[in-house]
């Protein structure tokens, strides 16, 4: 099992377009062979900096919704609503 860090810096005033593509998202995520569970939290000090966790089966899995074109869709849709690139860190446990 593995955990997936995503980072994403939101644009100023485009939280709710966020939060919508951002359902769209971990709906399509779901439905990929492997997925686990995500969740998606706010940074207290900084309200447009967002960390989604999501825990996939095995890196593999991961890899293949990554590459996936219902992933590269459902990203293209954050391109005007980002102030950056996202960030993602993969992880393991100990």
């Amino acid at each position: 099992m593995i955990k997936v860090l995503i980072e994403r810096v939101i644009a100023e005033g485009l939280e709710q377009p966020y939060e919508e593509v951002a359902r769209q998202v971990l709906s399509a995520a779901i439905q990929s062979p492997g997925f686990i569970s995500g969740e998606s939290f706010r940074n207290l000090e900084q309200p447009n900096h967002r960390i989604i966790t999501v825990t996939w089966q095995n890196r593999h899995s991961w890899e293949r919704w990554e590459n996936s074109d219902a992933r590269k869709d459902s990203i293209g849709a954050f391109a005007p609503i980002l102030l950056e690139q996202e960030r993602i860190t993969l992880l393991e446990p100990l």
